[in-house]
């Protein structure tokens, strides 16, 4: 029983690379710093808007994401996109900066055959980008060759992380606008 158990395993691809956990990633995202965890639900509106400046739905209404924290100051934003590659998922951790491009783009779980699993190298391409039409296979970013599903998918997560960043960073600025409105006056001009 034993053999044809071991015959089937030799005969497998090999899957599952789980690169390292959350809590490493946020570590090396943001060496020294604090991490502070938040939640936000995104109503229609705010969905709409993720689709549309980023070519793809949310994955989720309900968004968490954490912001590494030193002496005061936003070092930047880490967000989780799982996703599915073929017809398995896929787990990365984008990182954006205070200027709203691209700091980092790290694999923390990849359950595809390894044959089809980006290389660090590759994902250095989003470094210091935007959100733009630019950001897409055939223009800006190399598609990686028998891996084509791979590298849509990660960009298609850049580019849907890209968008909601922008999404909630608007809501963030117009709240602390009313916040700092004087008693009795709206900050948000008609």
């Amino acid at each position: 029983m034993w053999v044809a158990s071991l015959a089937i395993l030799v005969q497998m691809p090999a899957y599952s690379v789980v690169v390292q956990s959350q809590e490493e990633a946020l570590q090396e995202a943001f060496p020294g710093a604090s991490v502070e965890r938040h939640t936000v639900f995104l109503d229609d509106r705010q969905a709409e808007q993720v689709r549309r400046l980023g070519g793809t739905k949310p994955s989720s209404r309900v968004v968490t994401y954490y912001q590494g924290i030193r002496d005061g100051e936003i070092l930047g934003t880490a967000y989780f996109d799982t996703h599915r590659v073929r017809t398995l998922p896929e787990v990365l951790m984008i990182v954006v900066g205070a200027d709203s491009t691209v700091r980092r783009v790290a694999i923390l779980s990849f359950l595809e055959p390894r044959d089809y699993l980006p290389s660090e190298r590759w994902f250095e391409q989003f470094h210091g980008r935007s959100l733009g039409e630019g950001l897409s296979l055939k223009r800006e970013i190399r598609g990686i060759t028998g891996a084509t599903l791979s590298s849509r998918a990660a960009t298609q997560a850049v580019r849907r992380v890209l968008a909601l960043h922008r999404i909630l960073t608007a809501a963030e600025d117009a709240a602390e606008e009313v916040e700092e409105a004087p008693s009795g006056q709206s900050a948000v001009q008609p």
